[in-house]
C-alpha cells in the first residue's frame, strides 16, 4: 500500500471528532481571553511549525491589537505517529524574543515533551512566555503534569488525531476538521 493510498484508507475510516464550527468557536473564546491580557502588550505569537501553522493563523486575524508572529520548529515525530526521546529544532525561534511577552502556538498539548523542552529554552530569554494549544489531549502520560496550558481551544479523547494542522504521517494537515484515525 503506497503512503497516499494509507492515508486515503485511514481518512475514510476516522471519525471526525470536532466539525470546522466547533474549532472556530474554540478558537474565538481563546481569542478573546488573549486579548483581554495581551492587548496592550505587543507581544510575540510563536508559531510552532508546522502543526501550529493553521490555529496560528485563525487566531492571528482575531486579535485586534498590535502584535508579532514569528515560527520556530520542534519536533520530536519526524512523520512518525509517536515521538522520539530528544527534541529537533530545525529552527530555534529568532534572538528578537529576548525580553518580549511570547505566546507560543501550537496545534495539540499530548505529552508535553516537546513543549517542556521549548518552554525551557524560552523561559529564561522572555519577558513571560504563555501557551496556546488548540487541543489539551486528555490522558495521564503528561511528560510534566504540572505543566498548565493558559490558552486551550478544546479537550480532545485520547486517540489520534489529525487535520486542522495536524499530519497522520505528512498528511492532511489542510483539512478543515479534525479526525481521530479508527481504533488509535
Amino acid at each position: 500500500m503506497t503512503h497516499l493510498t494509507e492515508f486515503q484508507s485511514v481518512l475514510q475510516q476516522a471519525d471526525v471528532i470536532f466539525s470546522r464550527e466547533q474549532i472556530m468557536l474554540a478558537i474565538d473564546k481563546m481569542a478573546k481571553k488573549i486579548t483581554e491580557q495581551y492587548h496592550d502588550k505587543n507581544p510575540i505569537l510563536l508559531t510552532v511549525m508546522n502543526g501550529g501553522l493553521m490555529i496560528a493563523a485563525h487566531l492571528a486575524e482575531r486579535l485586534n491589537f498590535p502584535l508579532e508572529m514569528q515560527y520556530c520548529h520542534a519536533t520530536r515525530y519526524r512523520g512518525a505517529t509517536s515521538g522520539e526521546a530528544d527534541l529537533q529544532w530545525p529552527v530555534r525561534p529568532q534572538d528578537t524574543i529576548n525580553g518580549r511577552h511570547v505566546i507560543v502556538v501550537d496545534d495539540i498539548y499530548d505529552e508535553g515533551a516537546t513543549l517542556f523542552g521549548m518552554l525551557e529554552y524560552l523561559n529564561g530569554k522572555c519577558e513571560s512566555v504563555a501557551t496556546a494549544m488548540l487541543l489539551d489531549k486528555q490522558h495521564d502520560r503528561k511528560s510534566h503534569p504540572e505543566l498548565i496550558i493558559d490558552y486551550v481551544g478544546l479537550e480532545c479523547p485520547d486517540r489520534y488525531v489529525f487535520g486542522f494542522g495536524m499530519d497522520y504521517k505528512h498528511l492532511g494537515r489542510n483539512l478543515p476538521v479534525i479526525y481521530a484515525v479508527k481504533g488509535l
